[in-house]
């Protein structure tokens, strides 16, 4: 806000006393980014019972499946800052060391009898829990085990529970499972369903391979995602060239470890530093110094006005609706089976990561959403209709906020409806046409042929 003086005349047409009024500033600039607070929502360390709005419908519609897209959980880094000692972090699971949750011992005696489980392809060689004392690059470590023990626990809570989604006896039939080829995004979709499932019975568990992380799966073919994906990182690249702040912290961070700049960038020292950040272990410090919360923030900072400015450019926009609509239609085409009648996949799980996540929040149009956090979960509920066994609805909700109406395809339909959700031919009509609007195209396989104009 400003103070502004004003001088109001009064009756007797002489000016009084000037006063000062407060007055709010209608060009308000966005708020200021905090990094820190940030950062800690990113870790997404389980401290309280979450609240979540999960299940939430009228009493007489009936919720009849729930499709839920998963980042994997808290895990070490996939980069190392060079000649810096790694972050001491353990990967053993200690039911007795905290973050834990009630069911972590159990889950692990499970986890070591899991031979009968059908996993594809190179799936059936990965471990079913991070098991060293030093964790593995890119481990899930036991944190991110926790929050996904939780995650499932909210879930049964509300789907098994309240719902009844899945019967007692459920067959394999009802469960669709879907992984990448990565010891963290299995172990991840395991731990949601260890505590998920009404009885976790290792022969019913039929785990799919998913080869690529945009779960493509046969119409990966797509030149003008690429195209699309090249432009996004050459605006990433200008960005951060722009940024002084940014290339201060990164020659003081360089001459720290003793190596060039540019090899200290290429470390991409973010992804490391949050590990750190996360597990509160203090940065690595060399005889030159050490890495400090100052260098943090402006490197965090800027990694946050770049998820600001992507959401404001066009590109990932474009780069997301051409990555996701396989993914999405896969979704639809099953969401239309069950409304027809069919009983099979009534729950889904693909388990993945932030680049699988984030673009599928671009492409429905979820702008205000923020960058997946360890364990986030996207939910799409498919809803009967009581009174109208024929209508079908979706709700869409993100780590258990309710954001149907944050998407492109509905943002208007609650002004003219009374109930709490979208049509479910709203999102069909979306996938199936709509996507492609902006490509003047009238099909993936155009869209994704077709030179950018």
């Amino acid at each position: 806000v400003h103070l502004i003086p004003v001088n109001p005349v009064r009756e007797d047409g002489l000016n009084p006393k000037s006063r000062k009024r407060i007055m709010p500033d209608l060009l308000t600039e966005p708020p200021a980014i905090d990094p820190v607070y940030e950062a800690h929502v990113y870790c997404n360390i389980p401290t309280i019972a979450e609240r979540s709005m999960e299940g939430h419908a009228p009493h007489y519609f009936k919720l009849v499946s729930a499709q839920v897209l998963i980042r994997h959980g808290d895990r070490y880094p996939l980069y190392a800052i060079p000649k810096t000692k790694r972050p001491d972090i353990d990967c053993m699971l200690v039911p007795s060391r905290k973050p834990s949750h009630p069911q972590l011992e159990a889950f692990i005696k499970h986890m070591s009898k899991g031979s009968a489980a059908q996993m594809d392809g190179s799936l059936s060689s990965l471990p079913h829990f991070p098991s060293h004392s030093l964790c593995e690059m890119g481990e899930l470590t036991q944190t991110g085990v926790v929050q996904h023990l939780r995650n499932g626990q909210l879930l049964r809570e509300i789907y098994i529970n309240k719902h009844k989604l899945l019967p007692a006896d459920w067959t394999a039939k009802q469960l669709y499972l879907e992984t990448t080829g990565k010891s963290r995004t299995l172990q991840s979709a395991l731990a949601l369903l260890y505590t998920f499932l009404p009885d976790f019975d290792w022969k019913k568990i039929n785990m799919r391979h998913q080869w690529s992380t945009i779960f493509c799966s046969g119409s990966c073919d797509c030149p003008m995602r690429n195209h699309y994906l090249e432009e996004e990182q050459r605006r990433q690249y200008s960005l951060r060239v722009k940024n002084n702040d940014l290339e201060k912290i990164y020659v003081d961070m360089a001459k720290i470890v003793g190596i060039p700049t540019r090899q200290l960038r290429a470390s991409n020292p973010i992804d490391s530093l949050l590990c750190y950040f996360c597990h509160n272990v203090s940065f690595p410090c060399t005889k030159a110094g050490c890495i400090g919360m100052e260098h943090f923030k402006v490197i965090k900072r800027h990694q946050l006005e770049d998820e600001r400015e992507r959401q404001e450019k066009k590109l990932y926009f474009l780069y997301a609706l051409l990555a996701t609509h396989p993914l999405l239609n896969q979704t639809v085409n099953r969401l239309q089976r069950i409304a027809e009648g069919k009983k099979e996949e009534l729950f889904v799980l693909y388990s993945a990561h932030d680049v699988t996540l984030s673009p599928v929040l671009s492409a429905l149009g979820i702008t205000e959403a923020r960058f997946p956090r360890f364990a986030a979960r996207l939910v799409f509920e498919l809803w009967q209709d009581g009174k109208r066994p024929k209508e079908h609805f979706i709700r869409i909700l993100y780590n258990g906020a309710d954001v149907t109406f944050q998407t492109s395809f509905c943002k208007d339909h609650y002004k003219r409806s009374s109930k709490p959700m979208c049509p479910l031919e709203k999102f069909v009509n979306f996938v199936k046409r709509d996507m492609f609007l902006i490509f003047n195209s009238t099909s993936y396989y155009d869209a994704c042929h077709r030179r950018a104009l």
